[in-house]
């Protein structure tokens, strides 16, 4: 399959082949299948920040155990790992230089 580019936007969950149709902060390139893929995940996190936001107007759940929250965490790291993946140079040096797909001993999780 051919890649093409797109930008994304993960606060926004924006994904976009047109460089001047959103703001975007990383620049990947990618197949049909890996946007879907990357789609995919984003939904996840919407589905759990759904829910958590319907736990957090019941009183009575404590707090201590947020699984909603924890989904969410997880699957932003599957993102910035796609994104890493799939990433041209500046994005890969970006989402480097945030640190968060590295473990204590300062191995990358990468697979490049």
């Amino acid at each position: 399959m051919e890649k093409q580019t797109y930008y994304i936007s993960v606060g926004t969950r924006g994904i976009s082949p047109i460089k001047t149709g959103s703001p975007f902060e990383l620049e990947i390139e990618a197949t049909d299948e890996e946007i879907r893929a990357l789609r995919g995940t984003f939904n996840e996190i919407y589905t759990a920040d759904v829910s958590g936001f319907i736990r957090a107007h019941i009183p009575f759940l404590g707090y201590h155990s947020d699984p909603e929250n924890d989904t969410v965490d997880m699957e932003l790291m599957n993102v910035y790992q796609m994104l890493y993946d799939l990433g041209k140079t500046e994005t890969k040096q970006h989402i480097e230089s945030m640190g968060i797909l590295t473990n204590l001993d300062g191995e990358n999780h990468s697979t490049f």
